[in-house]
């Protein structure tokens, strides 16, 4: 039976932890760096090598993944003396599971090729929660072959796994993604207010939302947020902010109207101007308490 691919893992954080962990128990061998010392030892503690750099991991890797915030990071891990296209051997498979700009993700890739390094942009969704469990949705762009080849892999950290096209396409689907999670988000939580402010049980009417038409993912995961009013980050606004900052751009280039998604795009930008930035989307409900005159 031939060995697991060796790993490198970029970016250790609420997401990129718990997925390399997952990495681990499937039976690869991964090394991991992260800026969080912490991280690391946690990561040594599953079982990983820890690295003091990008280029100390990725050095005798078959496989690269890395998951960051945003493009900024995933350009600087990506380029440079020190990065991944630099010190990556040539064949290595390259799978940034970001989320960033279907731009950014295609110009990687064309680099990526240029050295002879195969690249795929394989974003998820599910959350934190969906990364503990192992069940993301990937969503997947690049050559196909390099998709297959990657499947295995990313079956280990998720339960829907899909190629959706050329380099650029998985980033494209976690673009529209985030617009429909951020859309039925922002009406949960207004449902949220009006039920309260009709006097009606919230426990009661949630239970029934999630039984029929209204029931969602996010009703379901975000439920325990809205009756607690708390809300830590398994996915951070000001992350959303940005990612919604991703499909309102991707959008006007293409020629496609988002007149919903505009709107979210700037209530999620008000929360985050109010500070509420580091907390969970799920908080949105702020928002819509401050609008109804509530105390938040």
């Amino acid at each position: 039976m031939p060995s697991l691919p060796r790993t490198a893992w970029i970016g250790l954080g609420i997401m990129g932890s718990p997925m390399a962990e997952n990495l681990l128990k499937a039976g690869y061998p991964v090394t991991g760096h992260t800026l969080e010392t912490h991280k690391l030892t946690r990561l040594a503690a599953a079982g990983g090598t820890p690295a003091a750099s990008v280029r100390e991991a990725v050095a005798d890797a078959d496989v690269v993944v890395t998951m960051l915030p945003a493009d900024r990071e995933v350009v600087a891990v990506a380029r440079g003396d020190d990065g991944v296209l630099a010190n990556a051997r040539p064949g290595t498979l390259f799978i940034d599971m970001s989320s960033i700009s279907p731009a950014t993700s295609a110009a990687l890739a064309a680099e990526a090729a240029a050295r002879g390094i195969r690249a795929l942009d394989a974003p998820v969704s599910g959350g934190e929660a969906g990364a503990v469990e192992g069940t993301l949705s990937v969503m997947c762009g690049g050559e196909r072959a390099d998709f297959e080849e990657a499947a295995p892999l990313l079956r280990a950290l998720g339960t829907t796994v899909v190629h959706c096209g050329p380099h650029g396409a998985g980033q494209t689907v976690k673009a529209a993604n985030q617009l429909i999670v951020a859309a039925n988000i922002q009406a949960c939580a207004e449902a949220v207010v009006f039920l309260e402010k009709s006097g009606v049980d919230l426990v009661a009417a949630l239970d029934v939302l999630g039984g029929g038409l209204a029931a969602s993912a996010v009703l379901t995961r975000k439920r325990e947020n809205f009756l607690s009013r708390e809300y830590p980050p398994g996915f951070r606004i000001e992350l959303h902010h940005k990612d919604m900052g991703i499909v309102t751009a991707a959008a006007r280039e293409v020629g496609a109207a988002l007149p919903l998604g505009t709107l979210v795009a700037t209530l999620v930008a008000a929360a985050r101007d109010r500070g509420d930035g580091a907390l969970d989307h799920s908080a949105l409900l702020r928002g819509v308490e401050r609008l109804s005159g509530a105390a938040v």
